[in-house]
């Protein structure tokens, strides 16, 4: 980072923390500062901090103090338990921990040398491994996320209630947005919102972000204090048809997101206007990035050409942690095609995909279909191997009611889907195991699904149907 940009960084800091009418915060912020100073004097290389505060207020500023600071912020989630706290340790080896992981019994490891040599915020994903990495992004990387949200949007002040966790992707974006550009930011807590509390503030001057799910229970108990706000971004997870079209009944302004934590939130957004016309596509492409389709070869693919999705961005991460990448542009696992007028249609990801009898299935469609019937709460639908159609199209689903059988959902799906796309096997479930980004642990749900086929070869039960 150049000694410009980091002088400048320091003064949006220091003007942030005198705005602040809150002493509170200011003494915390002097604290972590503090602590994070002598904490660099005693080294020769870039320090490693873990950031796990459960609080906004010490989450932000422990933050700030560590950009002040310039450490290597590692942003972690404070519920994690002892085996994930494990690997953060083994991967990341801390100097430092901002906030209270004591309860978990961790070994000790010998501290590294920092390969990198600028200072670095982790941001942690999941990813298709299903163990923990961190994303390597710097304040730079972020800003060029924020200055193509802001030039889309054509608005200079972003105004963010968050009701996201701050040290996800999704979160920390909508406060740097505000932060960035001297807006205001609003940290509500989203089970206080399902209480029926709401903040103390205007919607109209307001973005909010939500995953489909969040979405789904504001539209069931307050689309009115919904529809109010200047714009409510949808990312996280897919989201189903009949849920877009009952956010356009109730005039939400809506805005269809794609981007990942690699990209340091959103390279594609559909604008409200759009939406409330019946475009619900996730968008066109932000300044700051570029995106194409191609084949397996790497070629470009015209439009309405399924392929896969290929992005270059200034605010994309520059590797995985400790590896910086050779490589200017991320190979998704994501598909999709561009219409004729650049807005960007999700079909999938690849590695869900299923192939059936020689067919290929991609669950989200499969799962819009059974959510659209309106029997279900949710449903994830997966492939489990079977010697007769390679594998088998499964749906793991919550009912609205008790006693509904899968045979009524069938019966409904006949005109929506082509038979080869209908689930095989209908497992019922109470609830689907999701994470705060909404996005669901199909791996787990995978598990579950082939111990119940297990089960099914032995004997049949009154709550799983074939």
């Amino acid at each position: 980072m150049s000694k410009k940009k980091s002088l400048d960084l320091q003064l949006a800091v220091n003007k942030f923390i005198q705005l602040k009418d809150n002493q509170n915060f200011k003494k915390l912020y002097q604290q972590k500062l503090s602590e994070l100073e002598i904490l660099k004097s005693k080294k020769t290389n870039i320090s490693n901090v873990l950031l796990a505060e459960v609080t906004a207020e010490k989450f932000i500023a422990s933050f700030l103090a560590g950009v002040s600071a310039e450490v290597n912020l590692f942003l972690c989630n404070p519920r994690w338990q002892q085996q994930e706290w494990q690997q953060v340790f083994e991967l990341v080896k801390p100097d430092l921990i901002l906030g209270d992981i004591k309860k978990h019994k961790l070994k000790n490891q010998a501290t590294i040398e920092n390969k990198i040599p600028y200072p670095i915020i982790g941001i942690p994903t999941g990813g298709t491994s299903g163990k923990i990495r961190f994303t390597i992004h710097t304040i730079t990387t972020m800003a060029a996320s924020v200055t193509g949200f802001t030039n889309y949007f054509a608005i200079n002040n972003i105004n963010s209630c968050c009701i996201l966790p701050l040290y996800h992707v999704s979160g920390l974006m909508q406060f740097l947005r505000s932060f960035l550009t001297e807006g205001k930011f609003v940290d509500f807590s989203y089970s206080d919102l399902k209480q029926g509390k709401k903040p103390d503030i205007n919607p109209q001057d307001f973005f909010i972000s939500l995953v489909p799910t969040q979405l789904q229970f504001l539209l069931d108990t307050d689309p009115q204090w919904l529809s109010q706000f200047q714009t409510v971004l949808l990312g996280g997870a897919p989201a189903w048809r009949s849920l877009l079209e009952k956010a356009r009944k109730y005039n939400i302004p809506l805005s269809l997101t794609y981007g990942m934590t690699e990209t340091a939130s959103g390279v594609v957004t559909l604008q409200p206007q759009d939406f409330l016309l019946g475009n619900i596509s996730n968008g066109k492409v932000l300044p700051h990035a570029k995106v194409q389709i191609i084949n397996p070869q790497g070629n470009i693919l015209l439009t309405q050409n399924i392929g896969t999705i290929k992005i270059e961005s200034e605010s994309l991460c520059l590797g995985y942690y400790p590896e910086l990448s050779s490589e200017d542009y991320l190979i998704t696992d994501d598909l999709g095609f561009f219409d004729e007028k650049g807005y960007l249609h999700l079909v999938g990801r690849n590695s869900h995909k299923i192939i059936t009898g020689g067919e290929n299935v991609f669950p989200s469609e499969v799962e819009s279909a059974i959510l659209a019937t309106g029997l279900v709460r949710d449903v994830c639908v997966i492939g489990i191997p079977d010697e007769k159609w390679g594998q088998a199209v499964t749906a793991i689903f919550v009912p609205i009611e008790p006693d509904m059988t899968s045979e009524l959902i069938r019966d409904k799906l006949r005109s929506r889907l082509s038979s080869y796309k209908h689930p095989k096997y209908w497992i019922r479930t109470t609830s689907l195991s999701r994470n705060p980004q909404g996005k669901i642990d199909r791996a787990k749900i995978t598990t579950m699904a082939q111990n119940w086929l297990v089960k099914l070869k032995k004997h049949s039960t009154k709550n799983c149907y074939r």
